[in-house]
Protein backbone atom coordinates (compact mmCIF):
# COMPACT_ATOMS: atom_id res chain seq x y z
CA UNK A 1 0.00 0.00 0.00
CA UNK A 2 1.69 3.56 -1.02
CA UNK A 3 1.94 5.85 1.97
CA UNK A 4 0.72 9.39 0.92
CA UNK A 5 2.71 11.71 2.45
CA UNK A 6 1.87 15.54 3.13
CA UNK A 7 4.90 18.30 2.77
CA UNK A 8 5.08 21.63 3.67
CA UNK A 9 7.12 24.00 1.53
CA UNK A 10 9.57 26.62 3.65
CA UNK A 11 11.30 29.64 2.22
CA UNK A 12 14.31 30.83 3.43
CA UNK A 13 15.09 35.06 2.42
CA UNK A 14 18.87 35.17 2.61
CA UNK A 15 21.48 37.22 0.82
CA UNK A 16 23.99 36.45 -2.83
CA UNK A 17 26.46 36.06 -0.18
CA UNK A 18 24.11 34.24 2.04
CA UNK A 19 22.97 31.43 -0.43
CA UNK A 20 26.55 29.51 0.22
CA UNK A 21 26.62 29.20 3.72
CA UNK A 22 22.45 28.70 4.47
CA UNK A 23 22.92 25.78 1.81
CA UNK A 24 25.63 24.68 3.61
CA UNK A 25 22.77 24.55 7.18
CA UNK A 26 20.16 22.96 4.84
CA UNK A 27 22.32 19.86 4.09
CA UNK A 28 23.81 19.82 7.62
CA UNK A 29 20.05 19.26 8.62
CA UNK A 30 19.99 16.46 6.03
CA UNK A 31 18.01 18.67 3.51
CA UNK A 32 18.42 18.01 -0.71
CA UNK A 33 17.03 19.19 -3.23
CA UNK A 34 17.11 22.68 -2.41
CA UNK A 35 15.83 25.02 -4.71
CA UNK A 36 17.91 28.37 -4.93
CA UNK A 37 16.53 31.95 -5.97
CA UNK A 38 19.11 34.43 -6.85
CA UNK A 39 17.58 37.93 -6.83
CA UNK A 40 20.74 39.40 -8.25
CA UNK A 41 20.45 36.68 -11.39
CA UNK A 42 16.91 37.37 -11.71
CA UNK A 43 18.14 41.26 -11.94
CA UNK A 44 20.82 40.66 -14.43
CA UNK A 45 18.17 38.42 -16.45
CA UNK A 46 15.87 41.58 -16.81
CA UNK A 47 18.60 43.97 -17.76
CA UNK A 48 20.73 41.98 -20.09
CA UNK A 49 20.22 43.95 -23.68
CA UNK A 50 21.15 40.48 -25.43
CA UNK A 51 18.17 38.22 -24.01
CA UNK A 52 16.35 35.86 -26.89
CA UNK A 53 13.10 37.11 -25.25
CA UNK A 54 10.83 39.42 -27.69
CA UNK A 55 8.92 40.55 -24.50
CA UNK A 56 8.95 40.12 -20.90
CA UNK A 57 5.42 40.08 -19.00
CA UNK A 58 4.91 43.21 -17.09
CA UNK A 59 4.23 40.73 -13.62
CA UNK A 60 7.82 40.00 -13.66
CA UNK A 61 8.79 43.98 -14.56
CA UNK A 62 6.78 45.02 -11.31
CA UNK A 63 8.57 42.26 -9.51
CA UNK A 64 11.96 43.38 -10.34
CA UNK A 65 12.78 44.96 -7.01
CA UNK A 66 11.13 42.91 -4.78
CA UNK A 67 12.17 39.59 -6.09
CA UNK A 68 14.01 37.87 -2.81
CA UNK A 69 16.79 36.08 -2.74
CA UNK A 70 16.75 32.44 -0.73
CA UNK A 71 16.03 29.06 -0.50
CA UNK A 72 13.28 26.74 -1.03
CA UNK A 73 12.87 23.22 0.48
CA UNK A 74 10.61 21.11 1.86
CA UNK A 75 9.78 19.00 5.16
CA UNK A 76 7.27 16.51 5.93
CA UNK A 77 4.14 17.71 7.57
CA UNK A 78 4.62 15.48 10.25
CA UNK A 79 6.75 15.10 13.47
CA UNK A 80 9.93 14.19 11.39
CA UNK A 81 9.47 17.32 9.33
CA UNK A 82 8.61 19.46 12.57
CA UNK A 83 12.35 18.55 14.22
CA UNK A 84 13.72 19.11 11.10
CA UNK A 85 12.33 22.21 11.03
CA UNK A 86 13.62 23.49 14.64
CA UNK A 87 16.89 22.10 13.58
CA UNK A 88 16.92 24.39 10.65
CA UNK A 89 16.00 27.76 12.83
CA UNK A 90 17.92 27.26 15.47
CA UNK A 91 21.05 27.05 13.32
CA UNK A 92 19.58 30.33 11.67
CA UNK A 93 20.03 31.68 14.91
CA UNK A 94 23.48 30.22 15.40
CA UNK A 95 24.96 31.60 11.79
CA UNK A 96 23.40 35.48 12.89
CA UNK A 97 26.09 34.67 15.42
CA UNK A 98 28.22 33.24 14.17
CA UNK A 99 28.97 34.38 10.93
CA UNK A 100 28.73 38.10 11.74
CA UNK A 101 31.72 39.11 8.96
CA UNK A 102 29.02 38.22 6.45
CA UNK A 103 25.95 39.94 5.15
CA UNK A 104 23.45 37.18 5.37
CA UNK A 105 20.40 38.66 4.69
CA UNK A 106 17.21 38.99 7.20
CA UNK A 107 17.14 34.71 7.47
CA UNK A 108 13.58 35.06 7.38
CA UNK A 109 11.42 31.82 7.48
CA UNK A 110 8.40 31.60 5.48
CA UNK A 111 5.86 28.49 5.19
CA UNK A 112 3.60 28.27 2.46
CA UNK A 113 0.05 27.29 2.61
CA UNK A 114 -0.16 26.58 6.62
CA UNK A 115 0.62 29.18 9.24
CA UNK A 116 3.09 28.81 11.38
CA UNK A 117 1.16 28.92 15.19
CA UNK A 118 -0.80 26.18 13.33
CA UNK A 119 2.32 23.83 12.54
CA UNK A 120 3.22 24.90 16.34
CA UNK A 121 0.19 22.78 17.63
CA UNK A 122 -0.64 20.23 15.23
CA UNK A 123 2.38 18.43 14.97
CA UNK A 124 1.10 17.24 18.51
CA UNK A 125 -0.61 14.51 17.28
CA UNK A 126 2.04 12.89 15.81
CA UNK A 127 4.50 13.00 19.11
CA UNK A 128 3.75 9.92 21.21
CA UNK A 129 5.56 8.16 24.17
CA UNK A 130 8.41 6.18 22.96
CA UNK A 131 11.82 4.63 24.45
CA UNK A 132 14.61 5.52 24.12
CA UNK A 133 17.82 3.22 24.99
CA UNK A 134 17.54 0.85 27.27
CA UNK A 135 16.74 3.55 30.41
CA UNK A 136 15.15 5.88 29.11
CA UNK A 137 10.74 6.79 28.13
CA UNK A 138 10.17 10.34 26.33
CA UNK A 139 6.89 11.30 27.33
CA UNK A 140 5.10 14.41 26.05
CA UNK A 141 3.45 16.36 28.70
CA UNK A 142 0.23 16.32 27.06
CA UNK A 143 0.42 12.13 27.09
CA UNK A 144 -0.25 9.77 29.16
CA UNK A 145 1.43 6.42 29.46
CA UNK A 146 -0.89 3.88 28.61
CA UNK A 147 1.04 0.76 30.48
CA UNK A 148 3.82 0.77 33.55
CA UNK A 149 7.49 0.83 32.92
CA UNK A 150 10.71 0.63 34.42
CA UNK A 151 12.64 2.87 32.07
CA UNK A 152 13.01 6.55 33.76
CA UNK A 153 10.19 9.11 32.55
CA UNK A 154 11.65 12.05 30.69
CA UNK A 155 8.50 14.83 30.48
CA UNK A 156 9.00 17.26 27.74
CA UNK A 157 7.69 19.79 26.07
CA UNK A 158 9.84 20.97 23.30
CA UNK A 159 7.71 24.31 22.18
CA UNK A 160 9.09 25.68 19.63
CA UNK A 161 12.49 24.51 20.47
CA UNK A 162 14.39 21.42 18.38
CA UNK A 163 14.26 18.87 21.10
CA UNK A 164 11.56 15.76 21.10
CA UNK A 165 14.01 13.10 21.18
CA UNK A 166 12.74 11.56 17.91
CA UNK A 167 15.33 12.97 15.73
CA UNK A 168 18.02 10.36 15.27
CA UNK A 169 20.88 12.98 16.28
CA UNK A 170 19.62 13.46 19.80
CA UNK A 171 18.16 9.79 19.93
CA UNK A 172 22.06 8.85 19.93
CA UNK A 173 23.63 11.23 22.32
CA UNK A 174 21.27 9.90 24.73
CA UNK A 175 22.30 6.61 24.36
CA UNK A 176 25.91 7.67 24.73
CA UNK A 177 24.91 9.48 27.91
CA UNK A 178 23.40 5.99 28.87
CA UNK A 179 27.06 4.67 29.03
CA UNK A 180 29.09 7.32 29.97
CA UNK A 181 27.10 10.15 32.35
CA UNK A 182 27.81 8.72 36.36
CA UNK A 183 26.35 9.03 39.37
CA UNK A 184 27.75 12.51 40.48
CA UNK A 185 28.88 13.91 37.45
CA UNK A 186 28.21 17.33 36.45
CA UNK A 187 27.23 18.28 32.77
CA UNK A 188 27.45 21.03 30.15
CA UNK A 189 24.98 20.88 27.44
CA UNK A 190 25.95 23.05 24.74
CA UNK A 191 22.98 24.07 21.91
CA UNK A 192 20.75 22.27 24.54
CA UNK A 193 17.58 23.69 22.55
CA UNK A 194 14.31 21.96 24.26
CA UNK A 195 16.93 20.77 27.34
CA UNK A 196 16.09 17.06 26.78
CA UNK A 197 19.71 15.75 26.74
CA UNK A 198 20.56 17.45 29.96
CA UNK A 199 17.08 16.56 32.00
CA UNK A 200 18.22 12.68 30.27
CA UNK A 201 21.84 13.38 32.49
CA UNK A 202 19.92 13.94 35.11
CA UNK A 203 17.38 11.67 35.35
CA UNK A 204 20.31 8.91 35.03
CA UNK A 205 22.38 10.16 37.98
CA UNK A 206 24.32 13.39 37.33
CA UNK A 207 24.38 15.93 40.24
CA UNK A 208 24.35 18.79 38.13
CA UNK A 209 23.46 20.38 34.93
CA UNK A 210 24.47 23.81 32.79
CA UNK A 211 22.48 24.33 29.53
CA UNK A 212 23.17 27.15 27.07
CA UNK A 213 21.84 27.94 24.12
CA UNK A 214 22.26 30.79 21.40
CA UNK A 215 17.91 31.17 21.42
CA UNK A 216 16.64 33.26 24.15
CA UNK A 217 14.02 31.16 24.42
CA UNK A 218 15.09 28.29 25.26
CA UNK A 219 15.83 29.78 28.76
CA UNK A 220 11.69 29.76 30.01
CA UNK A 221 11.59 26.61 27.68
CA UNK A 222 14.21 24.52 29.85
CA UNK A 223 13.28 26.05 33.11
CA UNK A 224 9.53 24.56 32.54
CA UNK A 225 11.06 20.89 31.58
CA UNK A 226 12.94 21.04 34.45
CA UNK A 227 10.44 21.69 36.95
CA UNK A 228 7.87 19.37 35.05
CA UNK A 229 10.62 16.29 35.64
CA UNK A 230 11.00 17.50 39.15
CA UNK A 231 14.64 18.91 38.67
CA UNK A 232 15.41 21.16 41.79
CA UNK A 233 16.73 24.69 41.41
CA UNK A 234 20.25 24.01 42.89
CA UNK A 235 20.47 20.99 39.72
CA UNK A 236 20.12 23.11 36.74
CA UNK A 237 20.95 26.49 35.42
CA UNK A 238 19.98 27.57 32.28
CA UNK A 239 21.86 30.26 30.02
CA UNK A 240 21.42 32.09 26.53
CA UNK A 241 24.24 33.06 24.94
CA UNK A 242 27.02 32.33 22.01
CA UNK A 243 29.59 29.80 23.87
CA UNK A 244 31.89 30.76 21.22
CA UNK A 245 32.56 34.22 22.31
CA UNK A 246 30.54 35.59 24.91
CA UNK A 247 33.07 35.73 27.84
CA UNK A 248 30.18 36.27 30.49
CA UNK A 249 29.23 32.74 30.06
CA UNK A 250 32.62 31.78 29.84
CA UNK A 251 33.44 33.32 33.53
CA UNK A 252 30.20 32.27 34.68
CA UNK A 253 30.43 28.54 33.88
CA UNK A 254 33.83 27.81 32.89
CA UNK A 255 36.84 26.46 34.38
CA UNK A 256 37.74 22.86 33.84
CA UNK A 257 34.90 21.03 35.89
CA UNK A 258 32.74 19.17 33.85
CA UNK A 259 32.63 15.42 34.05
CA UNK A 260 30.68 15.40 30.63
CA UNK A 261 30.16 18.11 28.03
CA UNK A 262 27.24 17.50 25.28
CA UNK A 263 26.85 19.01 22.07
CA UNK A 264 23.89 18.12 19.42
CA UNK A 265 24.46 20.85 16.88
CA UNK A 266 25.96 20.44 13.61
CA UNK A 267 29.60 19.96 12.29
CA UNK A 268 31.01 22.83 11.97
CA UNK A 269 29.94 24.04 14.80
CA UNK A 270 31.06 21.61 16.63
CA UNK A 271 34.51 21.63 14.71
CA UNK A 272 34.40 25.10 16.26
CA UNK A 273 33.88 24.30 19.67
CA UNK A 274 36.90 21.43 19.85
CA UNK A 275 39.46 23.80 20.58
CA UNK A 276 37.15 25.35 23.31
CA UNK A 277 35.52 22.11 25.37
CA UNK A 278 39.29 21.67 27.35
CA UNK A 279 38.42 25.20 28.88
CA UNK A 280 35.66 23.60 30.33
CA UNK A 281 35.98 19.66 30.82
CA UNK A 282 37.73 17.39 33.46
CA UNK A 283 41.07 15.37 32.30
CA UNK A 284 39.48 12.44 31.08
CA UNK A 285 36.14 14.15 30.58
CA UNK A 286 33.70 12.79 28.16
CA UNK A 287 32.15 14.63 25.40
CA UNK A 288 29.61 13.61 23.40
CA UNK A 289 28.67 15.05 20.30
CA UNK A 290 25.85 14.17 17.60
CA UNK A 291 24.44 16.71 14.97
CA UNK A 292 26.94 15.06 12.45
CA UNK A 293 26.27 13.98 8.92
CA UNK A 294 28.20 10.93 7.70
CA UNK A 295 30.21 12.58 4.82
CA UNK A 296 31.71 15.10 7.79
CA UNK A 297 32.61 12.77 10.26
CA UNK A 298 36.20 12.18 9.48
CA UNK A 299 36.42 15.82 9.72
CA UNK A 300 35.17 16.22 13.01
CA UNK A 301 37.16 13.32 14.23
CA UNK A 302 40.11 15.37 12.94
CA UNK A 303 39.20 18.26 14.99
CA UNK A 304 38.67 16.17 18.15
CA UNK A 305 42.27 14.38 18.02
CA UNK A 306 44.10 18.23 17.56
CA UNK A 307 42.53 18.91 20.29
CA UNK A 308 43.22 16.38 22.68
CA UNK A 309 40.05 14.31 22.47
CA UNK A 310 40.13 9.88 22.13
CA UNK A 311 37.22 9.03 19.88
CA UNK A 312 35.57 6.09 22.22
CA UNK A 313 32.42 4.69 20.39
CA UNK A 314 30.20 5.97 17.54
CA UNK A 315 26.89 5.82 16.87
CA UNK A 316 25.24 5.79 13.51
CA UNK A 317 21.53 6.68 12.43
CA UNK A 318 20.59 6.65 9.08
CA UNK A 319 22.89 9.29 7.94
CA UNK A 320 23.68 10.45 11.19
CA UNK A 321 26.86 9.68 13.30
CA UNK A 322 27.13 10.48 17.42
CA UNK A 323 30.61 10.69 18.95
CA UNK A 324 31.69 10.30 22.65
CA UNK A 325 35.01 10.96 23.10
CA UNK A 326 37.59 11.34 25.96
CA UNK A 327 39.81 14.08 26.80
CA UNK A 328 43.29 13.22 27.70
CA UNK A 329 44.58 16.37 28.69
CA UNK A 330 47.03 18.60 27.90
Amino acid sequence: MEVIMDWIEIFVETSEDGIEIVCGLLYSCGLTGLMIEDGREFLEFLENPNRDWDYIEDDLVKEKTTHPTGITFFVTDNLNGMETLKAVKSGLISLKETEKEFELGSLDVTMKNIKEEDWANNWKKYFKPFPIGNKIMIKPSWEELKEDTDKAILKIDPGHIFGTGTHETTQCCIEHIENYVKEGDKVLDVGCGSGILSIASLLLGARYAAAVDIDPNAIEIVTENAKMNDMADDRYDVYAGNILEDEKFISTFGGKTYDVVEANIVADIIIALSPMVPNFIKDNGIFICSGIISERYDDVVEALTANGFKVLETKRKKDWVAIASQYMGE
